[in-house]
């Protein structure tokens, strides 16, 4: 046993014991005949580096694999890296700007050595920085979503579903990114709020047609006038009165002299506008839905764009040359087709002009639009018609549905049920291939014959073309989102390893997620999972929330908001940053970040250190079993009950995935039980460092000081990793790192109910006394005669026994007799009342006045914000933060009313 220093210094602490961790396999599963436990972290992108919702869901299920290992379970943590293929390919793209080259001036095999070697020099940074989170991952085993083995089982589950017709290529509207010149999924999506313009424009009926009214013209307004060259009908609702003559009828539209029907749809709301919306089903989601439900195949929807959004010769030829090679709208400020298709109308007499409220013209109506944005390229997406591959997910969906109805798969928490089943029941087919280089290339080959031939490589598909058919291999790759759903099973050896559970690994017993990938990944690995293994691929999925800047905003860059965890780590060390998130995480809410926690946490560590360098200079050395040593004393009985009522409360906390409970039921036996009052109340038993006590009495509060000492220390584990491997390996001879130490037993046959309400007594007693003394402002080093009213027996038993405890930790004595008459503290613990004589002690006028003044100022601070959160437009109106705090002001000016109030009925 080494001293331990003076100061805690965990930034040393942490680079030695994870190295020292990582070179002797301690987190590798090698446990033969325990219960096997498994988890998967969510791959991070290999070109990412450690952000604040990493850190989260890291330190979530860091915790749940230490805890795991010290149940004795044969823990394994899956880690690897997710291939990225958009954020790769743009990071190696960037990379050869710089020295004036482009992804188009190398072949496409010589690109993506390019990523390969990028990769090789430069991948594995988020790696090292979970290494700094404390991540007891199997780095043995690290995988990445493009190792060989992965490939393989990327390119069989495309095999086989398109084998079972679950795979399928079709024409349908994807999000299109211009400036990457690939479809990308939502979650790659961001909503912008951009001043715009709503435009009206009069689409005149063909053929003498005329509404009920006798106008010649239908009204449409647009946010997109550009999209009118790919018009392919106006839709109206049946139920409008307006329209119900026409519908059946034509348009013809004015630039193109396209004939476009007038259909009725459900979409069109007869309260918006003027009830008529112009429909583009190849440029707009709803329009599309709407283009099916009015007959039009996609095959025969137009398409005006090309993948860099430059207008082109639609199919029926209608597009004037003068459009043709525009950009969609303005760029590099130049007019585009939006502007040109606007001037056109207008002079041709078809603009509606908006009308401000000083009646003046103007071309549009000014609006605030919600515009998608390609959260990497900057550039607003373009909904496109275009051939694509697709997952028949509806079908793929029905099992994984059951299966969180059944139980299989928990859902915590459980209030995400319904948002998940919502999205399943109506789940739309799931575009998976992307215009990129780098990824899963698609592995299916077009023939010159009109066929496609999907297999697992070009001999097989050769095999299975007619003779002399020239094949060419599909250029797109894979969504990655497609490979990282098979991450619980592919992980493990699949296809090669045909066991059923993947020798205990299959199901995983839990995934730890950000709700916000809910649907992106894990419903598709549920999908994928119960498709391939026939059976769920985690038997618990638990969604946490988001860490929020400290005002509850978004992080984002743009707001300057965003908070490293690896500053935060260099400031505080990584124990204290893990056990913020631990302790705020509460499910179903997101977390504020509070820098001020995360430096309390650091405190609390160092208030943990200093109660073992406590423990260490007085003879308390390391426990030699897991039983709870036998106790005579109250005080020794009390801190066994109180240790093991927090294992049983740190229990059902993490069975629950209740992790702020575990954090703070750890939190509060720690600073409170331990560290406040168990070392204060045995330290006349162990007498001074220079004379330590012998005996009896001595030895039986050493040995179950060393015991509650080593149980703090496993419990924390989890949580703290660093400070308590470091404590554990100070403190005495042990078996083993306390990584893979054994979990504290909690044996409710070792709590003495009587000790603990002594001991529960005596500081509620000592407690109440130096609260009275603090708010008297009676000087700390005044000691004081106290005489008690109205005791028990019991209680008349216990001042007894504690006497000498309560004079030395309350600095009062008792006194024989009746209080004498005057000003007095009275402290009122269960039957008996205490009486402390202040008279000579302190000025009991001048103590009054003073408790009345603070009281009527708490008061009128109290009762004037009460006022303010009763007005109901300041509640509604305010900023949410505004009024939080006011809310939080007024319960600290009542409690501080309430406090003062009975500080001066003390004094009678």
């Amino acid at each position: 046993m080494s001293e331990l220093p003076k100061t805690f210094d965990p930034a040393e602490i942490e680079q030695r014991w994870y190295a020292h961790w990582e070179a002797n396999g301690l987190f590798r599963p090698d446990r033969p005949g325990a219960e096997p436990w498994t988890i998967v972290n969510p791959p991070p992108n290999v070109t990412g580096s450690l952000h604040i919702g990493h850190a989260l869901d890291n330190t979530l299920q860091d915790i749940l694999a230490r805890h795991a290992r010290l149940k004795g379970k044969d823990a394994l943590w899956v880690v690897g890296t997710d291939h990225a293929g958009i954020a790769t390919q743009m990071v190696v793209e960037r990379q050869m700007a710089q020295h004036g080259q482009k992804r188009t001036d190398f072949a496409r095999e010589d690109f993506v050595a390019k990523v390969w070697d990028w990769k090789a020099e430069s991948g594995g940074e988020i790696t090292q920085q979970l290494r700094r989170l404390g991540c007891s991952m199997d780095w043995k085993n690290e995988r990445f979503t493009m190792d060989e083995g992965f490939s393989k089982a990327v390119l069989k589950v495309f095999v086989d579903l398109h084998k079972e017709g679950l795979l399928y290529r079709d024409k349908r509207l994807v999000n299109w990114d211009p400036g990457l010149g690939t479809a990308i999924s939502d979650l790659e999506v961001e909503t912008r709020e951009i001043k715009g313009g709503f435009w009206h424009f009069r689409y005149p009926l063909a053929d003498g047609v005329r509404l009920a009214d006798g106008r010649d013209h239908i009204v449409v307004a647009t946010t997109r006038p550009e999209t009118m060259l790919a018009d392919m009908a106006v839709a109206v609702n049946a139920s409008d009165e307006r329209y119900a003559s026409v519908i059946g009828k034509f348009i013809e539209q004015p630039i193109t002299g396209r004939r476009i029907p007038i259909v009725a749809d459900d979409h069109a709301d007869p309260e918006l506008g003027s009830g008529a919306v112009k429909i583009t089903p190849g440029h707009d989601f709803n329009d599309f839905e709407v283009g099916k439900r009015a007959g039009i195949e996609a095959r025969d929807m137009l398409n005006m764009l090309d993948a860099a959004a430059n207008v082109v010769q639609t199919a029926d030829g209608l597009v004037p040359a003068e459009f043709i090679g525009l950009h969609r709208f303005r760029k590099d400020k130049v007019d585009g087709a939006r502007e040109l298709v606007v001037a056109r109308m207008k002079a041709l007499g078809l603009l509606v002009t908006h009308l401000d409220k000083e009646d003046a013209e103007h071309d549009f109506e000014p609006r605030t639009i919600q515009t998608p944005y390609g959260d990497r390229s900057g550039v607003v997406i373009e909904p496109w018609l275009t051939d694509q591959w697709y997952v028949d997910a509806a079908t793929l969906a029905k099992p994984a549905i059951e299966a969180v109805r059944s139980g299989a798969i928990r859902i915590v928490p459980k209030s995400w049920e319904k948002t998940f089943f919502n999205w399943m029941e109506n789940i739309q087919p799931w575009c998976v291939s992307r215009q990129l280089w780098w990824g899963h290339r698609i592995p299916a080959w077009f023939g010159d014959d009109g066929k496609v031939y999907v297999a697992l490589t070009e001999a097989e598909a050769r095999a299975r073309a007619p003779e002399g058919v020239t094949l060419t291999q599909d250029s797109d790759v894979l969504d990655t989102w497609f490979s990282s759903a098979l991450w619980p099973f592919a992980t493990m050896g699949w296809p090669d390893d045909t066991n059923p559970t993947l020798h205990g690994r299959y199901p995983n017993d839990v995934l730890i997620s950000g709700f916000d990938i809910l649907f992106f990944w894990n419903a598709r690995m549920m999908m994928q999972g119960l498709h391939f293994m026939k059976d769920v691929p985690f038997k618990t999925l638990y969604l946490h929330g988001l860490v929020r800047a400290a005002d509850g905003q978004k992080m984002s860059k743009s707001k300057g908001n965003v908070v490293n965890p690896l500053g935060l780590i260099d400031r505080y060390g990584a124990d204290a940053l893990r056990f913020f998130m631990a302790a705020m995480e509460s499910q179903g809410r997101d977390i504020k970040m509070d820098e001020k926690r995360v430096e309390g946490y650091r405190n609390f560590a160092t208030k943990l250190w200093n109660a073992a360098r406590f423990c260490q200079a007085n003879g308390i050395v390391a426990s030699t079993a897991l039983e709870a040593p036998a106790a005579v004393l109250a005080v020794n009985k009390w801190i066994i009950a109180e240790t093991i009522e927090t294992v049983q409360a740190v229990d059902l906390a993490l069975a629950d995935y209740r992790f702020d409970g575990a954090a703070n039921a750890i939190y509060q036996f720690a600073w409170s039980r331990f560290c406040d009052w168990y070392i204060e109340l045995i330290k006349p038993l162990l007498g001074q460092m220079d004379a330590p006590a012998s005996g009896a009495e001595a030895d039986e509060t050493r040995a179950v000081a060393g015991w509650v000492l080593d149980q703090i220390l496993v419990l924390l584990h989890p949580f703290m990793p660093f400070i308590t491997e470091e404590l554990w390996s100070k403190t005495g001879a042990r078996e083993s790192e306390l990584i893979v130490a054994h979990w504290p037993m909690a044996d409710a046959r070792a709590i003495d109910p009587e000790a603990r309400r002594e001991i529960d007594w005596l500081i509620r007693l000592v407690s109440e006394v130096r609260a009275a003394r603090t708010e008297l402002n009676i000087p700390p080093g005044t000691r004081m005669p106290f005489h008690v009213r109205d005791a028990g027996a019991e209680t008349q038993a216990r001042i007894a026994r504690q006497q000498a405890v309560i004079a030395r930790l309350a600095r009062i004595d008792v006194a024989e007799g009746e209080a004498p008459a005057g000003g007095a503290a009275q402290v009122v613990i269960d039957e008996a009342t205490f009486v402390l004589p202040l008279a000579g002690v302190i000025d009991l006028d001048a103590e009054r006045a003073r408790l009345t003044k603070g009281i009527a100022a708490a008061e009128k601070e109290r009762d004037a914000l009460a006022g303010r959160l009763g007005n109901a437009s300041f509640v509604e109106r305010a900023k949410p933060e505004a009024v939080e705090k006011a809310r939080a002001d007024h319960a600290e000016k009542a409690a501080d009313a309430e406090r003062l109030g009975a500080a001066l009925a003390r004094l009678g």
